[in-house]
């Protein structure tokens, strides 16, 4: 994660000075030790502690004065996963000073299951001095629409076109007991993404000046909560901005997962917003400056060769681990890019099959008057298996990139039952979900030898157009056997506001801890 903003107060070269040791206080507690004095001077600074290091370094030059710390710190949990925090405090005598900060993990794990969470020294600064982000305080608390002003001003916020923050608003019920009191824990997700997003809270009764101005498509109220991300106006393509139906936070599972869903929005938003060297000062960039003004200063002042030499060496060993450093950003970016480009191809394919469907459905229309439900033909390879999906289902069911490529060669013979599956699912299922709920198919027979049911223990997480997504739901078929040549299980999530189903993985049986 990546965060930006000015520090508040009227002296700068003061708050500039409480910021800086707010940080010192958050990194001593996390160091395993004490750091040197020199740390409590603002000076240049190393303490290395069993790999709990803490390294700072300040240039003064000018009017300018740049003050970066990194510290590191070895998960206590996971073998392996080390959490790096830099941080830059930078001021002059005109301006007001400037932070910023950026999280990085390195970790041997393929994914990780974590809830992202600002550092807990943007609190203390918060507290301490206060921090802004363009036109907008960031607030430890969530904000409270409270009339029909506040919630003309919460639109224009969402609407202003330099926001560069999410804004996560978390609607009330109507009849609900504590009408300031949504379905999830504002507090506890306003503290989480302190820095990242801003959280707002809106009573049932200021919900419509959203719905009358932004049309109930792009509006949130009976206890949903939308993520509205930097750039939305009254004109967005609405279903960028997720909404979380009130019907999903019923159970404490759903209220979590929410919860953990906007915290990683909130993350992954403030790497794409936030530009390295910009807005967030890289703590490599500050060091290799510093290194290279003692070169010059060694050069100037007729300093030994040894001296020089060291200097030099200091500055090659810093550039090196930049370099390794930017591999696995760079590794990391190329990782990401190649998802949005499979999201993007697979959405092109998606469009075109749509577009070819209702073509082929007005056809139909204009040919024949009577609109009784058309024979589907059904596929007959596993090879046209997905296209036949995109077509045929189209706007009904979905495949995610994973179950696309598990459906290129899979062992299970029967591809009849995967097709007829994935038809009941976009028939039967589907309009029963819009007009009831998922309890009405719990063991529901397809077939005699399909039936539908919760995954319980296997359900997971996994990703679809750039969103999580629970897929706890399974169609399989009976005789009790893992054999794959026999074995079908079709996982898949429900997706109300498309009001798609979404496969996750499919025909196989997926391997889990308790499998």
């Amino acid at each position: 994660m990546r965060i930006s903003a000015g520090i508040g107060g009227k002296n700068f070269r003061e708050t500039a000075e409480i910021a800086r040791r707010e940080i010192l206080l958050w990194a001593q507690n996390r160091c395993g030790g004490f750091l040197p004095s020199e740390a409590w001077r603002f000076e240049n600074f190393e303490f290395l502690s069993g790999g709990r290091n803490s390294v700072g370094i300040r240039i003064l030059r000018d009017n300018i004065d740049l003050w970066a710390l990194r510290a590191d710190d070895p998960d206590k949990i996971v073998p392996g996963r080390v959490w790096t925090t830099e941080v830059v405090v930078g001021s002059n005598q005109e301006e007001r000073p400037r932070f910023s900060a950026r999280l990085l993990v390195s970790t041997p794990e393929q994914e990780m299951g974590i809830e992202p969470h600002s550092p807990g020294f943007i609190r203390q600064i918060v507290e301490k001095c206060g921090l802004y982000q363009r036109h907008y305080d960031l607030d430890l608390e969530p904000s409270l629409v409270s009339s029909v002003e506040d919630a003309h001003s919460l639109i224009d916020m969402l609407v202003n076109s330099e926001r560069d923050l999410p804004v996560f608003v978390l609607t009330v019920e109507d009849g609900s007991v504590d009408p300031n009191r949504p379905m999830i824990d504002a507090v506890a997700l306003a503290r989480a993404v302190l820095g990242l997003a801003y959280v707002v809270i809106v009573p049932a009764e200021y919900t419509w000046p959203m719905t009358e101005q932004l049309g109930r498509v792009r509006s949130v109220f009976g206890g949903a909560v939308r993520s509205y991300l930097p750039g939305f106006n009254d004109t967005a393509y609405p279903f960028d901005h997720r909404l979380v139906l009130a019907e999903q936070l019923i159970s404490e599972e759903g209220k979590a997962r929410c919860s953990r869903w906007l915290r990683q929005i909130a993350a992954i938003e403030s790497v794409r917003n936030r530009r390295l060297g910009r807005d967030v000062l890289a703590f490599a960039a500050i060091r290799n400056s510093s290194l290279r003004a003692k070169q010059e200063m060694l050069a100037a002042s007729g300093a030994s060769d040894a001296e020089k030499l060291a200097a030099a060496e200091a500055r090659i060993a810093g550039l090196e681990k930049d370099v390794q450093e930017e591999r696995a950003a760079q590794e990391y970016f190329d990782t990401e890019a190649r998802k949005a480009e499979e999201r993007a191809n697979a959405s092109e394919a998606q469009y075109r099959a749509s577009v070819y469907r209702i073509q082929e459905l007005q056809e139909r229309l204009r040919v024949q008057a009577d609109t009784a439900a058309e024979e589907i033909e059904l596929p007959a390879t596993w090879e046209e298996f997905a296209t036949w999906c995109d077509v045929k289902l189209a706007g009904r069911v979905a495949i995610t990139q994973v179950a696309r490529r598990n459906l290129r060669a899979p062992e299970f013979s029967d591809i009849g039952a995967a097709a007829r599956s994935l038809q009941w699912l976009a028939d039967d299922y589907r309009n029963g979900r819009i007009n009831g709920s998922a309890s009405d198919f719990r063991d529901f027979p397809l077939e005699s030898s399909l039936r539908n049911a919760p995954c319980g223990g296997d359900e997971f997480e996994f990703e679809w157009q750039g969103r999580r997504h629970i897929a706890d739901w399974h169609i399989k078929n009976g005789g009790n056997t893992r054999d794959p040549k026999r074995c079908l299980r079709i996982y898949f999530a429900w997706e109300p506001e498309t009001q798609q189903v979404i496969v996750a993985d499919m025909p196989a049986h997926r391997n889990t801890a308790l499998s």
